[in-house]
């Protein structure tokens, strides 16, 4: 087992709800000295302040990550150019930079090029989330059980990978290293289609509800309930997801059409065999969900408190 690694300083460029979990899991576990706290809006950063989320609160990112060994940008993904760019002359030699965006080859493109000699640039991807936001949202159990992907570049150090990779396991995440084209393909269909159709499903079932919205709501079964709650994800985030994992997307996309075509030709003809045969396969591809510890097999219609949880809400 990997040593529990300790920074002394680490930044934390936005503190949304994988942020706040992290500065609490950090506090909690005593991993750094000092917890560097930035966002943009002043309301926020107050917000965070009155949470004691950390040991230091700045607007500025250049001021957050001065001498930070390690800096982790938790802001939506297409602000990370901009933000690699504003901090690039202040971070420190030997600092670990990383990520928790849900997309990866974006990442490198924007932020790689605006990376000094002697810093060791890690993106990474905690696969754990709810579908709340804001500092307020974030609780130090998030990452208990679940993934984080890590996707380096080519020629990063692999004691700086390691001491990263010790980092989220320290706070209960198990770790894989991945190439991030693949990343993006295997979240495509993980994560990224399933927002995205319950996006849309939501949104169609509001262009019927002109007449019925009553009916529409009252009326809401488990399944439609479930969809209700991805769709209630952070929309600027999943806006940029959509916008920088675009090829992967509409790869899955086309897949899930030509799938979705089949099934209706199967319902349309009266193929019960046919049906139950996909069925079938699916459900079992749901139990090995629950059998890899992703789920737990309670039905838990209600969505009780803290129950629910969207595995890439970032």
């Amino acid at each position: 087992m990997a040593e529990t690694p300790h920074f002394q300083r680490i930044a934390l460029i936005g503190i949304g709800l994988i942020g706040s979990s992290i500065a609490r899991a950090v506090k909690a576990l005593g991993l750094a000295d000092e917890i560097a706290v930035q966002t943009r809006r002043e309301e926020t950063l107050e917000r965070a302040r009155a949470l004691d989320l950390g040991t230091s609160y700045h607007l500025s990112a250049e001021d957050a990550v001065e001498g930070a060994d390690l800096v982790i940008l938790c802001a939506p993904v297409g602000a990370y150019g901009a933000i690699a760019e504003t901090i690039s002359g202040a971070l420190k030699p030997g600092a670990i930079l990383t990520d928790v965006g849900s997309v990866k080859e974006y990442v490198v493109d924007v932020v790689a090029p605006h990376v000094p000699d002697g810093v060791h640039f890690i993106p990474g991807h905690p696969i754990a989330g709810t579908e709340n936001s804001g500092p307020d949202a974030g609780f130090p159990e998030l990452f208990v059980g679940r993934w984080c992907i890590l996707t380096p570049v080519e020629g990063t150090e692999e004691t700086a990978i390691n001491k990263l990779g010790a980092f989220w396991s320290a706070m209960g995440s198990a770790v894989e290293v991945m190439e991030c084209k693949h990343h993006d393909l295997v979240l495509a269909i993980t994560s990224h289609l399933p927002h995205l159709i319950a996006y849309n499903i939501v949104g169609t079932a509001d262009d019927l509800a002109g007449v019925t919205k009553s009916e529409v709501i009252k009326f809401s079964a488990s399944g439609f309930r479930d969809f209700t709650r991805i769709a209630a994800s952070d929309p600027v985030m999943w806006r940029d997801v959509f916008l920088t994992n675009r090829e992967a997307v509409l790869e899955m996309l086309g897949r899930f059409s030509e799938d979705l075509s089949a099934l209706q030709r199967m319902v349309r003809n009266g193929d019960g065999p046919g049906m139950q045969a996909l069925f079938t396969r699916t459900r079992d591809i749901r139990r090995n969900i629950i059998e890899a510890g992703q789920d737990t097999p309670m039905p838990d219609f209600g969505r009780g408190a803290g129950a629910s949880k969207d595995d890439d809400a970032e």
